[in-house]
């Protein structure tokens, strides 16, 4: 009924009985996802990640609601959990991180903590990346010498959120299989795998004519489709949209909001090569959990919702006939923030663009944003304290949509904790009122008492 998102450093600085013992007397939650990590304090500039993440400078404004070892921003050093299994990663590229003193003293906690959930009900799965070696958390790992995604001319985007590797990339995909068997043979009473980002995230107008690299030209011919027309198509639209955008163009999305995404999706080849990358990722880690034992073990993959899908990749009905069930984010405080990336790369590459038409373009396009503001310049990443500028209809309807797009395969509606208690439950109820009463939070750290119970009275309303 209700799953939330728990990362490592909560038990670490809680506890295990205290942690779930808050959860559990607060609302009906039925599972949690954390990570194979464990995390340890280090000064700030050295060589530590914050948290939380910055989001591209633009989340800088976020402060942890639920403290971390006392502090509500930190620095921090991630390790395995556990001691990988070197013979899995043999050959390979890419390797797992090496166990530390930290995997020693402080990741017998994350074995621990799997049976005591368990034993409470919870169902508990592992959440990594799909294709961020070393896997275990967004901000540490990344892709290595051909396996970065290119743009259609060649090129590195110069402006990214993610640190995906190609999906196409034989190097990603081997690694992955590998570090699904190691975690499976760690911990074989995990109850199944969630992956983040499998699809190339959108959060970047550059990103969206993504991936170019030999890996998916490779793919491209193996499959049968027509790589080069489809790598000078996406170069021409490419062209098109930095450098010669019109404000006439803009009018003509604005009229028809669907053609936005039409024209940023390329062809119908291009979008069909990009959803058969992801199916064979998704595909890839569904073999490599039955080949290591886990076939009753879950697969759900985290996507965009829509329009956001069509561009990255992310097919709910394909992807619900290979995954045990999907998680659509709905992390409405991202949202403006990416409209504003969008404007910001058309209007540095197109300066006559009308900001009010840009504004009225992109909120039609991707109902993203609500109220439309006058200008494109408004866009901004939401301060804690307010409520998310996005219509609870828009959210609703989203949700509707990908269920029926994967009508045989569970869809839980993922929204954020970050806000205030009254627009965190409001946007949660506008989504879980239209599933099949399912709901999932993320994440635990904005997650404060009063939020939980708030959200445990409404589920508990709704139903």
């Amino acid at each position: 009924m209700l799953g939330v998102t728990v990362f490592p450093e909560y038990i670490q600085s809680e506890g295990i009985e205290p942690l779930l013992d808050n959860l559990l007397n607060r609302a009906p939650v039925s599972a949690v996802s954390i990570s194979p990590y464990v995390m340890s304090l280090c000064p700030k500039g050295e060589g530590g990640k914050r948290e939380p993440p910055a989001d591209a400078e633009k989340g800088l404004t976020r402060l942890l609601e639920r403290p971390l070892w006392g502090k509500k921003e930190v620095w921090v050093k991630a390790s395995p959990s556990f001691t990988p299994n070197e013979s899995f990663y043999d050959g390979l590229r890419y390797q797992p991180s090496k166990a530390t003193d930290e995997t020693r003293d402080l990741g017998p906690i994350i074995a621990e903590f799997i049976p005591a959930a368990q034993s409470r009900g919870l169902k508990v799965y592992f959440q990594i990346q799909s294709a961020i070696p070393p896997g275990y958390r967004v901000q540490f790992g990344g892709p290595i010498e051909d396996d970065k995604p290119l743009l259609p001319n060649g090129t590195e985007p110069d402006q990214t959120l993610d640190n995906n590797g190609s999906l196409a990339s034989p190097h990603i995909l081997d690694y992955g299989t590998a570090l699904t068997a190691d975690l499976l043979q760690n911990y074989p009473d995990i109850d199944g795998i969630r992956i983040d980002w499998p699809e190339i995230p959108p959060y970047f107008l550059e990103t969206v004519f993504t991936d170019f690299g030999p890996h998916v030209e490779q793919f491209a011919r193996n499959n049968g489709f027509d790589f080069e027309d489809i790598r000078n198509l996406a170069n021409d639209t490419h062209q098109r949209f930095f450098g010669s955008l019109t404000d006439k163009d803009l009018e003509a999305f604005i009229e028809t909001p669907e053609l936005l995404i039409s024209d940023l999706r390329i062809s119908e080849e291009r979008a069909k090569l990009k959803t058969s990358i992801v199916a064979n990722l998704l595909q890839h880690f569904r073999d490599a959990m039955d080949a290591a034992g886990g076939k009753e073990k879950a697969l759900i993959p985290s996507a965009f919702p829509s329009p956001w899908n069509q561009l990255s990749g992310f097919d709910y009905a394909t992807g619900g006939e290979i995954a045990s069930a999907i998680s659509c984010k709905y992390y409405t405080m991202h949202w403006p923030m990416m409209l504003r990336n969008y404007s910001d790369t058309l209007t540095r590459h197109n300066p006559n663009l009308s900001r009010k038409l840009l504004a009225d373009c992109l909120c039609g396009a991707f109902e993203a944003v609500s109220p439309t503001p006058d200008s494109s310049d408004a866009f901004e990443y939401p301060a804690l304290q307010d409520n998310h500028p996005v219509s609870h209809t828009a959210l609703s309807e989203k949700q509707k949509l990908v269920e029926s797009e994967c009508a045989s395969t569970p869809v839980w509606p993922l929204t954020h904790a970050f806000g205030p208690i009254d627009d965190v439950v409001t946007r949660a109820r506008a989504v879980f009122s239209v599933s099949k009463k399912r709901l999932w939070i993320n994440r635990y750290a904005y997650l404060t008492d009063e939020k939980l119970s708030a959200l445990g009275a409404m589920m508990k309303r709704e139903y």
